[in-house]
């Protein structure tokens, strides 16, 4: 029952910032770890950035610099802040977490995807 909710994707102009946020809602008892992806057309889908449940970080060597991954716990809530944005960045971003949930039957943990947000780059 795990949801991801994506926003803050549009257009920037090249050196601009942006912010993405991925909202968690469900019967939530951890989120063990959670990342960004990014998709452009007619290329492979690409693991931007990551943060796991105890706070390290890690980040395509692209982005190193530029964007930093955070998580606000009490709001079950992961964001993206983007600075120096290149074109090379314009793609499609994907927020995916791994979540352990409550059930009857016990904890289960499982993997979400959000539908995806637009990021566009251009002058």
């Amino acid at each position: 029952q795990v949801q991801l909710v994506e926003s803050g994707g549009g257009l920037v102009q090249p050196g601009g910032s942006l912010r993405l946020s991925c909202a968690a809602s469900g019967s939530i008892i951890s989120i063990n770890a959670m990342g960004w992806y990014r998709q452009a057309p007619g290329k492979q889908r690409e693991l931007v950035a990551m943060i796991i449940s105890g706070g390290p970080t890690n980040y395509v060597d692209s982005v190193k610099g530029r964007f930093t991954i955070s998580r606000d716990n009490a709001k079950n809530t992961m964001y993206l802040q983007m600075n120096s944005l290149k074109p090379e960045d314009t793609a499609v971003y994907y927020c995916n977490a791994l979540i352990t949930t409550a059930a009857v039957s016990g904890a289960r943990t499982s993997t979400s995807w959000g539908q995806g947000t637009q990021v566009t780059v251009s002058s």
